[in-house]
């Protein structure tokens, strides 16, 4: 299944405390899971600059991956992106395929 990268970036002060936070992150999984039962978690990170967040994740295609981005603008965020990942392994191939 192909690998996604979310970008997610929160409005200013919608952070909250810890409790709330957790609270919305577990109501947007929740909805993600109902629209979405076939994506896989990889991991999920906080991050310090340009986005607040950074999750991994599988999905079947690139419709799915546009479902969760709508659903995290849905639910607040000002910013959401979903990037194709590659395995480093096979951009080599590709790039042996390329390259001849």
């Amino acid at each position: 299944m192909p690998t996604y990268v979310l970008m997610t970036t929160l409005a200013p002060g919608s952070i909250g405390d810890a409790n709330d936070r957790r609270g919305k992150g577990k109501e947007w999984l929740k909805k993600v899971a109902s629209a979405c039962p076939e994506v896989k978690w990889q991991a999920h990170y906080a991050l310090l600059g340009r986005y607040d967040f950074m999750d991994i994740y599988e999905a079947p295609d690139d419709a799915t991956a546009h479902k969760v981005s709508l659903i995290s603008r849905s639910e607040g965020a000002v910013g959401a992106e979903s990037w194709p990942a590659l395995p480093y392994d096979q951009h080599l191939k590709l790039l042996e395929d390329v390259a001849g």
